[in-house]
């Protein structure tokens, strides 16, 4: 994919030019909901696209993971939309649980 069609595929919530600057290595650590929202477009594993952030250690899972570090490390940063976004992937995520 493009940068642009990844941008389209995501509803414009990851710009091209974001992902530009990941490319090129200018944002060095993206946030929880850009790896969600990336996840999804390019049908990855988000566990894996933490772990490759830097969010949890290789081989732990979310569960496995020092409790509320990936959700506290950027809590001050995030903007009304990006804390919706993280409250609706919670959600998503716990109902999944529910069902295993």
């Amino acid at each position: 994919m493009t940068l642009r069609e990844v941008e389209i595929a995501t509803d414009k919530d990851v710009s091209n030019a974001y992902l530009s600057q990941l490319e090129n290595d200018k944002i060095a650590k993206p946030s929880p909901n850009v790896l969600h929202t990336l996840s999804t477009v390019y049908s990855a594993s988000y566990e894996k696209m933490m772990e490759k952030a830097g969010y949890i250690s290789p081989g732990q899972n979310a569960e496995g993971a020092q409790h509320g570090k990936a959700a506290t490390c950027s809590v001050d940063n995030l903007s009304p939309d990006e804390e919706r976004e993280l409250l609706d992937y919670l959600n998503w995520y716990r109902s999944r649980s529910n069902r295993n």
